[in-house]
């Protein structure tokens, strides 16, 4: 990439952010908030309300940045936050309503004030600092009320790890906050001091807003900030945020997680998704609600793109000894980044079996970046036999740390980067499709190579279950998660508590797409888990073919369930992993295929009811 077209992605990355800053006003999940920012409004904005916002600021940035080093370090600091800023505010709270707890509960903050005060003769700074503390307690119950804009920057802080660029995306969204504030601490000021001077209520006012400050402290300790607040928020400000999006990124579709899936022109298999997805706007073109982009040699001479990155970060190899970089000079490479529980990946797996299989003794090497999405597909023993599975006797670099990924400036599964003998990167492909076209070039790089007599081009590939191509015709329903970080549409009467054990129960409207769960679960950031038997998932769903990534609590534990579609038996529309009764058994944690069907394609609705607790439920992904 150019570097003003990165300059220009930047630029219009920042200013999305800075929008969706201005668009938190208008989220539920900010009420909790709201309080305290008015409680100073009838104070003088540059002493009072300016500060707390600037406090705010101050704590979203800090854990924002720690996202950057240590995503858990930053969760369990904005827990420990949460419980001393909820204590700090219910003493605000109580010392508006009461001016005698306030004169007791504010006696420390004064002997600060007045040690301060020694240096400003007019005490403008006491009132300063306390408002800054303040801010920086209610930041605490700021950072969790995240959009998707939001999300994407965080998560791309902890892919990408700390940056100017990171930096830069949570200050624009953070002044797009603080102004959008601003404006509701000015209004509330002006409206509090109109009620002072026609009705006299200056204490009854104060009262009040003490009351709404424990109130909404009492909203925290509930968890409705995070809970009820945020879905309601998901239900609102996402879809404006989406819309923004839409706007800048030609119709991409964002959610708080993993990397970018890249697929098929017509995005087959689901929606954008994403950590590092801050430069999706500068990779290439929006088709279809995903994201297809290509660099294919024609008819013209392949542009060299750069030097093969190291491979140095891996964490393990497999059917391989520690390649480098330097060691495959001569040889013919194609890089393919990977999981093995990405439907993308699989559905792209036969073709780069074949090209390997197929040139292998022509000097092609095939080196798969097995760069995990869930936390199971770290697990070296889960990659070994999936690569058994599936046939993969290429070596295969574990890329747990996303180093190789990062050196790459990867962004997408599957991507396929082709370098040639002198070790420079000629092309590169994002997602499913133009096979014959990739296969063109791998042939041009051998024959410039000199690796001898090619043999003739493929002529078929053999594709089977959950790796023969989608009709992509048919998709109607996008890559759906389960765990609360990156769930859209969930449809259960309940609301989603996360990292709790919850008895869920069935919706008996489903609009397309939605879902839900019945039966007790434990809804965590990546995953649900049942906790007793008989628990259900429901999807209104409109594609060909269905699967679900699942899991087990205990390794190797038969964990058996039943599929039914419109609630019947499968039969001919089974998949690979189920019978036509629907019965199958999970066993391992990877990617079932549950339904192909073989008749009509229209909206439908699936469920799979597991007889036995104990499994983990992590996405659905169509085909």
């Amino acid at each position: 990439m150019r570097i003003r077209d990165r300059k220009q992605a930047g630029l219009r990355l920042a200013t999305l952010a800075f929008l969706a800053g201005i668009l938190i006003i208008f989220s539920p999940c900010i009420l909790p908030v709201v309080p305290f920012v008015f409680s100073r409004s009838e104070k003088s904005f540059f002493r009072s309300p300016l500060p707390l916002m600037f406090g705010m600021e101050l704590t979203f940035a800090a854990i924002g940045n720690l996202a950057a080093v240590g995503g858990s370090l930053a969760v369990q600091l904005n827990s420990y936050g949460r419980i001393l800023a909820i204590a700090l505010l219910t003493v605000t709270g109580i010392a508006l309503i009461s001016e005698t707890a306030s004169v007791f509960l504010t006696r420390p903050f004064v002997a600060f004030g007045n040690r301060i005060t020694s240096f400003t003769p007019n005490g403008a700074k006491s009132e300063t600092v306390q408002s800054v503390f303040l801010g920086i307690a209610t930041g605490f119950l700021w950072a969790p009320c995240a959009g998707p804009i939001l999300g994407l920057i965080l998560t791309g802080a902890i892919i990408n790890g700390p940056g100017i660029h990171t930096t830069e995306l949570l200050l624009s969204y953070a002044v797009g906050a603080v102004v959008s504030l601003a404006v509701a601490a000015y209004a509330g000021g002006r409206i509090l001091a109109a009620f002072k001077r026609s009705l006299g209520l200056g204490e009854w006012v104060r009262r009040v807003l003490g009351i709404g400050v424990l109130a909404a402290v009492g909203a925290i300790v509930l968890g409705w900030d995070t809970g009820i607040l945020t879905a309601i928020s998901a239900g609102n400000t996402t879809r404006f945020e989406q819309s923004i999006l839409d706007a800048f990124g030609d119709g991409s579709s964002v959610s708080n997680e993993g990397a970018a899936r890249a697929e098929g022109a017509s995005g087959a298999g689901g929606a954008m998704t994403g950590p590092a997805m801050q430069d999706k706007a500068m990779n290439g073109a929006m088709t279809g609600g995903a994201m297809m982009m290509s660099s294919h040699a024609g008819s013209g001479e392949p542009e060299i793109e750069g030097n093969m990155p190291p491979l140095s970060g891996a964490t393990a190899w497999l059917n391989s000894a520690p390649l480098a970089a330097h060691e495959l000079l001569g040889k013919v490479v194609v890089v393919d980044f990977w999981t093995y529980s990405c439907i993308n990946c699989l559905r792209t797996l036969p073709y780069t079996k074949s090209w390997y299989e197929h040139y292998k003794s022509n000097g092609l090497v095939v080196v798969g970046v097995h760069t995990p999405e869930f936390a199971f597909e770290k697990n070296e023993s889960n990659v070994k036999r999936s690569i058994r599975d599936l046939g993969v006797t290429y070596p295969v670099a574990l890329d747990n740390n996303f180093a190789i990924w990062k050196e790459f400036n990867n962004r997408f599964w599957p991507a396929h980067y082709f370098v040639d003998a002198q070790g420079r990167i000629r092309g590169h492909h994002f997602g499913e499709g133009e096979y014959d076209e990739s296969e063109q070039l791998i042939r041009k790089l051998l024959a410039e190579a000199g690796t001898g007599t090619l043999p003739p081009p493929i002529t078929s590939i053999r594709d089977e279950g959950v790796e023969a191509a989608a009709d992509e015709k048919q998709i109607e329903s996008p890559e759906t998660y389960i765990g609360y970080d990156r769930a859209r549409h969930f449809a259960s009467q309940e609301a989603v508590a996360p990292n709790k054990t919850v008895k869920y129960s069935f919706s008996p409207t489903l609009n397309l797409n939605d879902w839900g769960l019945s039966g007790e679960w434990n809804v965590r950031s990546e995953e649900a888990r049942l906790e007793k038997p008989g628990g259900t998932i429901w999807f209104r769903f409109h594609a060909r073919d269905l699967h679900l990534v699942l899991g087990t609590a205990v390794d190797g534990k038969p964990i058996r369930f039943r599929v039914t579609i419109d609630g019947k038996a499968p039969g001919a529309s089974h998949g690979s992993d189920i019978d036509s009764d629907g019965q199958g058994v999970v066993r391992e944690q990877r990617l079932y295929q549950l339904l192909r069907q073989s008749g009509d394609i229209r909206d439908r609705t699936f469920s799979i009811e597991f007889e036995d607790a104990g499994v983990d439920a992590y996405s659905f992904t169509f085909g």
